[in-house]
C-alpha cells in the first residue's frame, strides 16, 4: 500500500479508537504529514499528536517543576525524547514526531516483529537468493553463502553488528523481504507507531522510509518485553561462525570469530565510556539519517528510554554523547518535571499470559531459552566476557488498560532488573 494511503488508513483508525476512548482530538491533529522526498532543515509546523498534543509541536517540550534541572544546552539532535520506560511518561522531547530516516534503529521493529517466529536452534543454510538486495555499503556480520547458521547466530549478527546480511537471511526465512516489510508495517500500526513507514527491513536508506524518535522509543519499549530481545540487545561481544575450510587431507573444519556490539554506550570506545546502567538498545547510521540511537538504562530502580536522531554536531560518537547527557538529565529530573506526553500502549494491550510466548522466547520453544535469566555480556553468544545490564520483566505482569487508543496512567513494568556485572 503506498505510504499516503497507509498514513490515511492509520489516521482514521486511530481517530476511531480515540473517539471510543473519549479523547478530544481531531482527525487532522492525529494525521502525520507525509514524508518529503528529501529531509527538511526544519520540522513541520504540525505533527502527529499521538501521546499528547505537546508532542505534536515543533521545538523543545518540557515542563520543569521546582528544583528540576535545566536541560543540557549542548544537545544538537534534530529530534530526541526522554521517557520513563515503565510508566510511559515523556519527561521531555524535541520534535518527537518529526518523520526522519531511521537507519538501523529500525531493526528494533524488525526484531520485535520476527523474534517470536523461530526457536533459537532453527538452522538455515544460506542460499544466494537470501542475500539478494543487500544494499551497497551495508553493515555486515559476514554471512557466507552455502554456510549453515542457527537463528541464534543470525540474531547476534543483527543486534551486535547491525548486519544487513543477517536481516535478509531472516527475511528470506519469513517468506521474503516484501512479506517482512508488510509484517513490520502491520506491527508498527499495532504499536500505534503512526509516523513509521517501512520500505526496507534493515533500515537502509530508501525513498519514503521514515520513523520518528517517538516511534523508535515505542519499538524499544515493546521489544524490551521480550526476554530474547533484552538478552541480544545487552550482549557486548560473542562468537560468530566463520567459513568452512578443508585441509590437505580433505577434513573440513569451521572456526569462529568475535563480534562486538556497535552500541558505544554498551561496549565503550576511545572517547565514550560504558554508560552506567546501560542495557541496549540499538544504533544506526546512514547518509540520509545521520547517526541515530535508542538506549535504555537503569539507575536507582528507575528505567529510562532515550532516543536521539541526527545530531547537527559532526563529531565522533556525538549521538552517544548527547544520549548520555539526556540520560543524566532524565535521572536527575525524574520526579521533578511534569510529563509533556506519554508513550501509548499497543492497540490490543491486555493482560499478558505467563506463557513462554508471552515472555518473548523466540518461537516459545527454543532450547536453552526457557528459564534463562536476562543477562548482559557475551554469555548468550558464548564469547569472551563483557559488561552490561539487562532490563527484565516478570512473565505475566504486563499491566495496561485495554479498549482505547490512548492509554492513560498505565504501567508497563520492568521490575526484574539485573545489575551490571563482570563476565569471565
Amino acid at each position: 500500500m503506498p505510504a499516503p494511503k497507509k498514513t490515511l488508513r492509520r489516521s482514521l483508525t486511530v481517530t476511531s479508537a480515540a473517539l471510543t476512548a473519549l479523547a478530544l482530538l481531531s482527525p487532522a491533529a492525529l494525521a502525520a504529514p507525509s514524508p518529503s522526498a528529501s529531509p527538511s532543515a526544519t520540522p513541520p509546523a504540525s505533527m502527529s499528536t499521538v501521546g499528547g498534543a505537546r508532542l505534536g509541536k515543533p521545538g523543545t517540550q518540557v515542563d520543569l517543576a521546582g528544583g528540576a534541572p535545566v536541560l543540557p544546552k549542548d544537545v544538537t539532535a534534530r529530534s530526541w525524547i526522554v521517557a520513563d520506560a515503565e510508566s510511559g511518561d515523556v519527561l521531555a522531547a524535541h520534535n518527537a514526531h518529526w518523520r526522519l530516516a531511521p537507519a538501523s534503529t529500525l531493526k528494533m521493529l524488525f526484531a520485535d516483529t520476527l523474534l517470536p517466529k523461530w526457536p533459537k536452534t532453527t538452522k538455515r543454510t544460506v542460499e544466494v537468493s537470501d542475500l539478494a538486495g543487500v544494499g551497497a555499503g551495508s553493515s555486515l556480520v559476514g554471512i557466507k553463502e552455502k554456510e549453515t547458521y542457527t537463528v541464534h547466530d543470525l540474531w547476534l549478527g543483527v543486534f551486535l553488528r547491525s548486519g544487513n546480511d543477517a536481516v535478509h537471511v531472516l527475511s528470506a526465512m519469513n517468506d521474503g523481504v516484501d512479506k517482512t516489510v508488510a509484517d513490520m508495517n502491520a506491527h508498527a500500526d499495532e504499536l500505534q507507531a503512526l509516523d513509521t513507514t517501512v520500505v526496507s527491513p534493515d533500515g537502509y536508506d530508501m525513498p519514503g522510509q521514515v520513523s520518528s524518535a517517538y516511534d523508535l522509543t515505542l519499538f524499544a519499549r515493546s521489544g524490551l518485553q521480550k526476554k530474547d530481545f533484552r538478552e541480544y540487545a545487552s550482549t557486548v561481544r560473542a562468537k560468530f561462525p566463520g567459513e568452512t575450510t578443508k585441509n590437505k587431507k580433505g577434513k573440513t573444519s569451521r572456526g569462529t570469530f568475535e563480534i562486538q556490539n556497535t552500541n558505544r554506550l554498551l561496549a565503550g570506545d576511545s572517547d565514550v565510556g560504558v554508560y552506567p546502567g546501560i542495557a541496549g538498545v540499538k544504533n544506526g547510521n546512514t547518509t540520509n539519517a545521520g547517526a541515530t540511537f535508542t538506549g535504555v538504562a537503569e539507575r536507582g530502580g528507575r528505567v529510562l528510554l532515550v532516543t536521539v536522531m541526527n545530531p547537527a554536531k559532526d563529531e565522533h560518537n556525538e549521538v552517544y554523547k548527547e544520549t548520555a547527557r539526556l540520560f543524566d538529565w532524565g535521572f536527575e529530573a525524574a520526579g521533578k518535571v511534569r510529563p509533556v506526553g506519554e508513550l501509548v500502549g499497543p492497540r490490543s494491550a491486555a493482560q499478558a499470559s505467563p506463557s513462554a510466548g508471552a515472555s518473548g522466547e523466540a518461537g516459545g520453544t527454543g532450547e536453552g531459552a526457557a528459564g534463562t535469566k536476562p543477562v548482559a555480556g557475551a554469555q548468550t553468544g558464548g564469547g569472551a566476557g563483557g559488561v552490561g545490564i539487562a532490563a527484565g520483566i516478570t512473565a505475566g505482569v504486563l499491566v495496561l488498560l485495554a479498549g482505547g487508543a490512548f492509554l492513560v496512567n498505565r504501567k508497563w513494568p520492568l521490575p526484574d532488573l539485573v545489575r551490571r556485572r563482570t563476565r569471565p
